[in-house]
């Protein structure tokens, strides 16, 4: 069963590896790596390894963007890009391996044309038939609506297959008014969906409240290294993954996205799917390259993963 992965800002990614980065200074990378990413593209890439069938779906141009779809088709991923004048952007994730942090510089996706979003619209009623589930994941690219989400949750919700939303702000509001199957914000874009500051767990889980009230049926919070929350809309479950020596935790929510995706589409709960979300959230970042994890990986610290009912 195919997954339609939908993301309008993917990204040529590039990691590069110090052993120590001295700010104000010249500094040479031990390692530098170049891929693909962006939100959708990782959740694609992830579900492909996990043995599911993937579509990504998004805008592709220039350069960058020609390099993106080489790397997809070598990849063995169906995809179905529009093309348009603004270049594909790039992201680059700088690691200093002395301290461990791992910054991530971003660049804004350019605008879109309207017409250019009225052809993605085309592709995506195309695509979504047939398919089990629709993953809408990140930022909005600029030139679009912010009822995007909304109106692809529909056109899932019709189709008959699981809708998730993986965004914040404007385009999640108005994605819920579709009452998507899941969405999935980390802790920060939940507060910024909700408009104020989330102190404890007790904070987060009166926002998840808050969501499904507001049309959401499932939701699913990730907060880095701490537990994740999951509310099915009436029971909470907390989700802790095992310690692991991360190399790069970039696109480990997206990675979680994948696993419990994945697996709800295998009759999985909420509970179970987040079990082998988190393990494959946990898998991504042993991995420097967002979005490249080992399946074997995955199946081991699943094992490890604990899931709570609060």
């Amino acid at each position: 069963m195919k997954i339609l992965c939908i993301g309008t800002t993917p990204a040529a990614q590039r990691v590069m590896i110090f052993r120590k980065l001295t700010p104000d200074a010249v500094n040479r990378a031990v390692t530098t790596l170049d891929g693909v990413a962006g939100k959708a593209i990782n959740v694609a890439k992830i579900l492909k390894v996990l043995g599911a069938h993937p579509v990504a779906t998004g805008f592709l141009g220039g350069e960058r963007g020609e390099f993106l779809r080489a790397a997809m088709a070598e990849k063995q991923i169906e995809s179905d890009f529009v093309t348009v004048k603004a270049p594909t952007r790039q992201c680059i994730t700088v690691i200093d391996e002395s301290v461990g942090t791992h910054t991530e510089l971003v660049e804004e996706s350019r605008p879109v044309r309207p017409a250019d979003f009225r052809k993605f619209m085309t592709v995506v009623r195309r695509r979504i038939a047939g398919c089990g589930a629709v993953v809408m994941s990140g930022t909005i690219a600029s030139g679009g609506p912010a009822t995007l989400y909304r109106d692809c949750t529909r056109l899932a919700e019709n189709a008959g297959a699981i809708s998730v939303v993986d965004a914040q702000g404007a385009a999640l509001i108005e994605a819920l008014k579709a009452k998507p199957g899941l969405v999935k914000p980390n802790r920060p874009e939940l507060a910024a969906t909700v408009g104020r500051k989330l102190n404890s767990e007790a904070d987060v889980m009166r926002a998840m409240r808050e969501l499904c009230e507001c049309g959401a049926q499932r939701v699913i919070v990730t907060a880095g290294r701490e537990p994740a929350l999951a509310f099915d809309g009436k029971y909470f479950r907390r989700i802790i993954a095992p310690r692991i020596k991360v190399v790069n935790p970039i696109g480990s929510g997206d990675a979680f996205t994948a696993g419990v995706v994945w697996r709800l589409l295998r009759g999985d709960d909420l509970g179970e799917a987040c079990r082998w979300g988190a393990a494959a959230g946990a898998a991504n970042a042993l991995s420097p390259m967002p979005g490249e994890l080992n399946r074997k990986d995955v199946t081991r610290l699943a094992k490890e993963v604990r899931v709570q009912r609060i």
